[in-house]
């Protein structure tokens, strides 16, 4: 049976499971407007989340065929995988941060094995060993997750209301996640009167118990240098000062003090900051503070995929450290080393 949940007021949620990952779910919202049930997020691309997606939206008395929009939080697979398929059995719209509109595009548009390369080039300058890299430079056109969702056709722009008939539906630009990553702040009285404005649809902005990936915003074609760890500090703070009433977040489940758990996560990030420079008492490599920074299991018990996720995640620390002014790039060294100022 599908897990549907009723919030209240018109928001529901369809739990669309993700197959093999320790998070379980995607909780795909479902918001009634006048002009017909809108998703915020859809799951990912799997016939098992289909099933569950169109069978939760049955129980909540509608269909995907009555669809009359889509919201998405952010382009990664688990939240904008069945986009495709809603809109080809509904003509849906399909709206998103122009970010990560930008990522989706250069996504579909760019050859895979130029991805393949621009991974095992970036893992090696992080100083990954030769065995760990290999198995990128041997690959033959892969699979990768965000080819086959929708390109959207509307563009979430921050601030502004949503064209949700009947609702008031704000965009909150939150980087941190990714470029393009957007907050949904229902500016409506919560259903049980709970104190507070509205409610918060988080996607991975804000979650319970757990901190979001932070990584590097991936392009072959920029140079630049992001800060995307300072980009999602500075975007905590902005949704902890909206205050509202609930947070419904895209896994886990719902809660309330957001600003309590904006604190939590600020700390999170400092003391994790702070550990790091103990480890750049000695010049080190990307890779080497990766394997030195806690995560949720021993180092050698990570998957080969979820060691690049940690690589990128420690790499995006380091350029706090160094956009700060406490840590520096040891000039010369290849791979490039981190030393603490």
């Amino acid at each position: 049976m599908p897990q549907v949940t009723d919030h209240g007021a018109g928001v529901r949620s369809v739990a669309v499971p993700i197959p093999d990952n320790p998070l379980g779910h995607t909780l795909v919202y479902v918001v009634d407007t006048d002009r017909g049930p809108v998703l915020i997020d859809t799951g990912w691309d799997d016939p098992a989340s289909w099933d569950a997606l169109t069978g939760g939206l049955a129980a909540c008395g509608t269909a995907v065929g009555e669809v009359h929009g889509v919201v998405i939080t952010h382009h990664h697979p688990d939240h904008h995988g069945l986009s495709a398929r809603v809109r080809e059995a509904s003509g849906a719209w399909v709206a998103m941060h122009a970010a990560d509109i930008s990522v989706v595009r250069r996504t579909r548009e760019t050859e895979p094995g130029r991805w393949l390369a621009y991974m095992a080039d970036k893992l090696t300058a992080a100083g990954a060993p030769e065995e760990h890299v290999a198995p990128l430079r041997a690959a033959r056109r892969p699979r990768l997750p965000g080819l086959s969702p929708a390109l959207p056709d509307r563009e979430i722009v921050p601030g502004e209301l949503l064209d949700l008939a009947g609702r008031r539906l704000r965009a909150i630009w939150t980087p941190g996640h990714t470029p393009g990553h957007v907050c949904l702040h229902l500016e409506e009285d919560h259903p049980a009167r709970l104190p507070g404005h509205g409610r918060l649809f988080s996607g991975d902005h804000l979650l319970p118990r757990i901190t979001p990936h932070i990584g590097l915003y991936e392009d072959p074609d920029d140079d630049t240098v992001p800060d995307p760890l300072g980009d999602y500090l500075d975007s905590l703070e902005r949704v902890g000062g909206l205050g509202p009433a609930e947070v419904l977040p895209a896994h886990l489940h719902p809660f309330t003090d957001a600003p309590s758990r904006v604190r939590e996560l600020l700390d999170h990030h400092e003391e994790r900051l702070t550990g790091l420079l103990t480890l750049l008492g000695t010049p080190r490599t990307v890779w080497q503070v990766a394997e030195r920074m806690e995560w949720n299991r021993p180092w050698a018990d990570i998957p080969y995929g979820s060691r690049n996720i940690a690589v990128s995640e420690a790499e995006a620390h380091l350029r706090r450290l160094v956009k700060l002014g406490r840590a520096e790039a040891v000039t010369g060294s290849g791979p490039v080393t981190y030393v603490a100022v």
